[in-house]
């Protein structure tokens, strides 16, 4: 049983393609998903989805860095999705300077509101960082000392690129790290350096569908059946068999977004 911690719904549901999605996924072992919101609109599809599917899929709530600069501190659409037991994270949320770091005051008042969101509903975090890990390990580093529950990791760094230094350092912040199809990619050796080195109760995997498919369905549309691709590769990567890859990565899903307990691979 594998679970995909990590994509969007949009463009499955603007196509009206997402109940073959969903068999799809089920038939490749991917049982359990987390829809990604970060505006309103992904906010309630998500939910809205999230219920359609109930044994199959939960989901995030937030507001991600995109909306930064037009964002007006104004909560109340979101404070109520946040009750709903589908709603098992906030975001996706966190600081982006790859393109533009004009608005990177704004990215943080941002992210620092989404956190504080997350230390009152004690839901964790599902991050973006790209390009800014100075600035979001020194919101992390409030943030984890401010989490009420020091058992359970309060944030996933979600499609992780970054070094081991960077890796190790959200791992003291007690969060996990997880990743996607470019760990498959030709040019990644030094982020599968990384992900071979990590302890095991901090690895989750992903697709981030319907971007970035692994190989060998690289320049494709991606989607959440091919997260089996990023488990074998981490599994190599990590000299375990595919279904002890398959049932940490289910574990410690269940341990973050605190989902039911799934059935193991024997």
């Amino acid at each position: 049983m594998y679970t995909d911690t990590h994509f969007h719904l949009d463009h499955f549901a603007l196509k009206g393609i997402l109940p073959d999605l969903m068999s799809e996924a089920e038939s490749a072992g991917v049982s359990r998903l987390i829809a990604i919101g970060g505006s309103d609109k992904a906010n309630d599809l998500a939910l809205q989805t999230a219920n359609q599917y109930p044994q199959q899929l939960w989901c995030s709530a937030g507001y991600d860095r995109d909306l930064a600069t037009d964002w007006d501190g104004d909560l109340r659409r979101l404070r109520p999705l946040l009750d709903d037991p589908k709603v098992v994270a906030i975001g996706e949320c966190g600081i982006d300077y790859f393109h533009d770091t004009d608005n990177a005051d704004a990215q943080k008042r941002l992210f620092s509101a989404m956190l504080d969101l997350a230390v009152e509903v004690q839901k964790p975090v599902v991050v973006h960082s790209r390009e800014a890990d100075a600035d979001t390990l020194d919101l992390l580093q409030n943030f984890s000392q401010r989490w009420p529950d020091p058992s359970r990791p309060c944030a996933v760094l979600h499609c992780f690129t970054g070094s081991l230094d960077f890796a190790r350092k959200l791992i003291d912040l007690n969060l996990m790290i997880s990743f996607s199809g470019i760990l498959s990619f030709k040019n990644a050796a030094d982020l599968r350096e990384v992900a071979a080195t990590l302890p095991e109760d901090r690895l989750l995997i992903e697709t981030d569908s319907p971007y970035l498919a692994p190989e060998p369905h690289r320049g494709q549309r991606n989607q959440p059946a091919y997260v089996t691709e990023v488990a074998r590769v981490l599994a190599d990567i990590r000299n375990l068999p595919l279904d002890d890859l398959a049932r940490i990565t289910t574990r410690n899903a269940e341990h973050l977004f605190q989902l039911p307990p799934g059935e193991r691979p024997h």
